[in-house]
Parts: structure tokens; sequence; C-alpha cells
């Protein structure tokens, strides 16, 4: 037996029917492997470790079910690095995990939606209950994950990304020249500018920047105060990019078939509280990360509504070039997708500075 069944042999019979014998009703152990790419020091993380770890051991509790899963914690890239999560998820070296999407484009292309709408709501909360739906509504959407051996539980929609930097910036124009960490396909969020997108990530940012390979990141503030990014950038800006889907809470297929169905439920159930915990305490500590920026004495400023129009201006119809693209490949959701996500913004009450159509 791998280390994913259950330990020892009436296992299996004693996790169908939880009410026989007083040998089904032993305690079963399943020795389960959580992945992420990021360190614990980041929220995402955190609330993975507490939220949706505690919740299933709780619910598994309360059923009086005999199941236990011990779980090998294997964050901070250790078995999975940043960006290829998903390689262990599908492959089934991990079986649950955060998937860092934003960097497989080429895997996960409709899951990139959101990114090709800035400057869109800087609600998680609003963003995430979009995505769900989303994720419900366009079958091609959530066959991504399916072919790739894994189930989505969660959603990580960082709060709304701004700009960090070495230099002021008081207008789009000051950007012109300068290069600028990105991840993944938020390069396109450049584009009319004149800036330099340099690709990265939080794992990168700090020594990046300090080292000279770019003079600022576009990211969200909570992991600003966290990575002490300010220390090499100290200009904040506040231009509200928008809140995003960059990641999501996987489980195994395999492995979640293994459960029995009151350990199935329990799965569920801690999906949708790791989903509410995530988006306020995120949106907290973005909150919070500000007012320690400004304590810090980080020059924090806001870029006015008329130079946020100015650069949604400056851009290309990024979701049309989107959805142009993938339909060449033969993926026929991207116009309808984005088209859906921007009108959900809407109903959601959010004016964009451009109203963007695929």
């Amino acid at each position: 037996m791998d280390r994913r069944q259950f330990i020892g042999a009436s296992a299996a019979a004693g996790l169908i029917s939880l009410g026989g014998t007083n040998a089904a009703r032993a305690q079963q152990i399943l020795k389960f492997t959580i992945t992420c790419g990021h360190p614990p020091v980041f929220n995402w993380v955190k609330v993975l470790d507490e939220t949706f770890l505690g919740t299933i051991d709780r619910e598994l509790a309360a059923a009086g079910s005999p199941v236990k899963i011990e779980w090998t914690k294997a964050y901070g890239g250790t078995v999975a690095k940043l960006g290829a999560e998903s390689d262990a998820l599908k492959t089934s070296v991990s079986d649950a995990g955060l998937v860092s999407q934003i960097f497989e484009a080429a895997k996960f292309p409709l899951q990139q939606v959101t990114l090709q709408v800035p400057f869109g709501s800087p609600d998680i909360a609003t963003v995430s209950a979009i995505v769900q739906k989303l994720n419900g509504q366009f079958t091609e959407m959530n066959d991504a994950w399916s072919k790739n051996n894994m189930m989505v539980l969660g959603i990580v929609a960082i709060d709304g990304y701004q700009l960090i930097t070495n230099f002021p910036v008081n207008s789009a124009a000051d950007l012109a020249g300068k290069k600028i960490f990105v991840p993944g396909p938020i390069a396109n969020w450049l584009q009319g500018t004149g800036a330099v997108a340099v690709a990265g990530n939080l794992n990168t940012y700090y020594n990046g920047i300090q080292t000279g390979v770019a003079q600022g990141a576009i990211v969200s503030m909570s992991p600003v105060w966290s990575a002490k990014l300010h220390e090499v950038a100290p200009h904040i800006t506040l231009c509200n990019l928008g809140a995003q889907y960059t990641g999501s809470l996987a489980f195994n297929l395999r492995s979640f078939q293994k459960l029995p169905p009151v350990a199935q439920e329990a799965v569920r159930k801690a999906g949708k509280a790791y989903d509410a915990e995530f988006a306020k305490t995120q949106t907290a500590l973005a909150e919070e990360a500000v007012k320690n920026l400004r304590a810090a004495g980080a020059n924090v400023t806001t870029l006015p509504e008329a130079e946020r129009a100015k650069w949604a201006a400056m851009l290309p119809n990024l979701p049309d070039a989107w959805a142009s693209q993938l339909e060449k490949q033969g993926v026929k959701s991207a116009r309808p997708l984005v088209n859906a996500y921007v009108e959900g913004l809407k109903a959601a009450g959010v004016k964009p500075v451009r109203d963007w159509k695929a």
C-alpha cells in the first residue's frame, strides 16, 4: 500500500459504513501531503494551514468519523516550487495545496481572466465570488482542473495590486523607461506606458530591486509589508489595479475519491471556510500594511483618478487580444468568459475606469 491508502486491512470497509462494528469505528489514519510554493509568512499559506486543515479536523470529529488525516506540510517550495505546484498535484506527489496558476497560463488559460481586466474591483470577496460562479458556469474553465487530476475548493484573490518603486510616481508618464517586476500575465498592464516588464515573483522582488534588476514591482499591499519590500522600494503608489484571481486551493482527484462521503464533505466545507477566512484576513492585512508602511516612513501616495484613467487608456484592448489568441489555440470560452466577468463586476456595483470589451 502507498502512503495514500488507509492503514489496516479492514480500513476501506470501515470507512464506507461508519455505523458497523467496533473495528470499523476504530480510528483510521490517512497520510496526505499538502504543498505550496510560497512560505508560511504569506497569509494564503497561513490560512491554508490554520483554517483549511483545522476545519477538516473539526468536521471529521463532529461527524464522529473514524478518519484522521495526518498531513505532511510541504510549504515554501520544499516539494513543489512556485509555479510548479500543479505538477505535484497532477502526479499525486501532493494530495492538496495551493496552485499559483498565474505562473501557469499555458496549462490554465481561462484562469487568467481577471488579469485581462485591470483597474477592476479592489474587493477580494467580490472577485472571489464572481470567479467561483464562472468556474461553475464555464465547463471549459473547470475542465482545466479535472484533466490535470485536480478539483478546485477555494479561490485565492489577492487584494488590489498597487505599485512600489525606488523612485516617486506622480503620473502614468513617470513609468516610462523604468524596469518593473511583474508576475506572469500582469506584464500586459505595462503595455503603452513605456515601462519595461521584468518577470519576477514575491520570492525574488527584494533582492532584485536591491541589486538593480528592476526599479519596482506591481504587487498587492499585504506582502509588501510582510516581505519588507518597502526597505528597497520606499515609494508606494496606491493606484488600485484591482484584486486579482492568482491562485487556487486544489485537491488531488484520486486522493479525494478515496475519502468516504463524510470526509469528502469535510474537505468541501473546509474549502468554503478557507475562502471566507482568506478574504477577511487578507483584506484586513492589506489595510494594516498601508498603515504600517506609512508609520515606517514609506512615501505612500494615491495616484489621481485622472492618471488612473490615462494609464488604462494607454493599454491595448487586453481582453480582446487575449480572447483572440486563445481562440486560435482552440479555447472557445475566452470571449464569453471575459464578458461575463466584466458583467459580474458591474452587477456588483463596480464602475471600471475603462469599459473593457472582448
